[in-house]
């Protein structure tokens, strides 16, 4: 075996043994279906947003997916993946669509825990 190969062979060894196995990731509405219960909107571990979802001892951290959500009637706001919420001038976002966009969630949903599936990103499981 060459020396190049012996190395090569070596870390990946050593980067199998060293990692930890990798956590199964969920898909919220299959979460949602098994009865998982949805917290507040708030930030995650890093600071982006997203919603714990629970059950007994089994936690999950869903990302938020939703880029864009309406405030009431005239405003709306913008995700950042910072976790930071920045608010948009509503009438000038519909004016360039040329209508309202009925496929954004309203910010009140998603602050209460009723998000939608499509709002909803990748869901990992939360350290015990």
């Amino acid at each position: 075996m060459h020396r190049s190969s012996r190395c090569l062979f070596a870390a990946a060894a050593f980067m199998s043994l060293a990692l930890p196995a990798a956590a199964s990731a969920e898909s919220f509405p299959s979460l949602a279906e098994q009865g998982y219960s949805v917290s507040v909107l708030g930030p995650g571990k890093f600071g982006g947003l997203g919603w714990v979802v629970s059950k007994g001892n089994e936690q999950f951290f869903c990302r938020i997916r939703a880029s864009l959500a309406y405030v009431g009637e005239k405003d709306m706001v913008s995700f950042s993946k910072s976790g930071r919420i920045v608010t948009l001038n509503r009438a000038v976002f519909e004016s360039s669509l040329g209508r309202p966009d009925s496929t954004l969630p309203q910010l009140a949903d998603l602050q209460a825990g009723h998000p939608r599936p499509a709002d909803v990103g990748t869901c990992s499981p939360l350290a015990k």
